[in-house]
């Protein structure tokens, strides 16, 4: 792997030196891929269209998360802004790279975790469009547009997390590859109408599937603690080094949503019928409350209730989006056209 590593450093290095003048367009992508953007924006906005697509999204976004987390413990993949230092081949011919707010994550590289989850995430959505087009249409052309849109969005955020140091190209190609397998598959086999003893079994699944396999690794005396080490050893500003990034954050978003993907389907069974013009209010109100519920800053000692917190969070965004807000705006829409 070491010529591997080496030529992804080199790429990284070309990339930041040819795409300077859009450092902030690539940031910008690299932000949007971000995993917990599938929970906090492409859910409420395809919920609102398709419900059967919007829980997609949701049940989507959550499994191929959690299993990139199961592929992170098992591969150990190293990310490259630490493994420049560590590696110690660059003494004589230093590459010429930088870091960014958003290079230092705390979990193992691979595979990449914004790649993985975006291309099955998109996967959904772009299949869905697909068909919705040629339904309409029956224009093959139509049909294409979204997998092509689909493949420069795939391609766009493998460039930000290279251009970032966040991932090895490998690591890329792998999440994507992965992704879209475990996009057309769940999207095959979405839990809509499911009742809710089952989204507790999976919820309560994931977590302990996940501190089974984390424990049993351990006792195997595998510290998995090792990335957070390199990252906090690596990382050019500590105050890059997030919380939110580290394994269980992501462990408690999955299992919290999942949850509350459950709850919602159980307070407000079928969901609300709204027309479209409501529809669109729904989506503008749910973005703006989901955009200030995830600016809170949490208390990030002790850690315990740092991810208890995030639980709490990831379980309430199903019933906001599902439930709250679709049923305050029914209520004013009823109530307006009753007066």
């Amino acid at each position: 792997m070491q010529s591997v590593h080496t030529q992804g450093i080199w790429m990284a290095e070309a990339l930041q030196k040819t795409l300077a003048d859009y450092e902030d367009v690539w940031l910008f992508v690299t932000h949007m891929g971000d995993p917990k953007a599938a929970f906090l924006l492409c859910f409420p906005v395809t919920y609102y269209l398709s419900r059967r697509t919007g829980v997609a999204v949701l049940w989507v976004a959550a499994i191929s998360e959690w299993l990139n987390l199961m592929f992170k413990w098992v591969l150990f993949g190293e990310r490259p802004f630490w493994w420049i230092g560590e590696s110690r081949l660059f003494g004589k011919n230093p590459p010429q790279v930088r870091q960014f707010s958003t290079t230092c994550e705390t979990g193992p590289g691979s595979p990449s975790g914004h790649a993985m989850v975006t291309s099955a995430v998109c996967w959904v959505m772009a299949s869905t469009l697909a068909s919705f087009l040629y339904l309409h249409t029956r224009s093959v052309l139509l049909r294409a547009a979204p997998y092509l849109l689909y493949v420069v969005v795939l391609v766009a955020v493998g460039i930000s997390r290279v251009f970032t140091l966040a991932h090895f190209p490998h690591q890329v190609i792998a999440g994507s590859l992965t992704g879209i397998t475990i996009g057309v598959f769940l999207n095959r086999v979405v839990p809509e109408g499911r009742p809710l003893r089952f989204f507790f079994h999976v919820s309560m699944g994931l977590l302990l599937g996940s501190l089974l396999l984390y424990t049993g690794l351990e006792y195997f005396g595998i510290n998995l603690s090792w990335s957070i080490a390199l990252a906090m050893k690596w990382c050019s500003h500590l105050a890059w080094i997030r919380l939110d990034t580290a394994p269980f954050s992501s462990l408690t978003r999955d299992c919290g949503s999942m949850l509350g993907l459950g709850l919602a389907q159980y307070w407000k069974p079928g969901g609300w019928s709204l027309p479209w013009t409501p529809r669109a209010l729904c989506v503008a109100l749910s973005s703006m409350a989901l955009y200030h519920m995830n600016r809170v800053a949490l208390p990030t000692s002790p850690p315990l209730l740092f991810y208890s917190l995030i639980f709490i969070r990831f379980t309430l965004v199903p019933q906001v989006v599902m439930v709250f807000v679709p049923g305050l705006v029914h209520h004013l829409t009823a109530k307006k056209k009753k007066d």
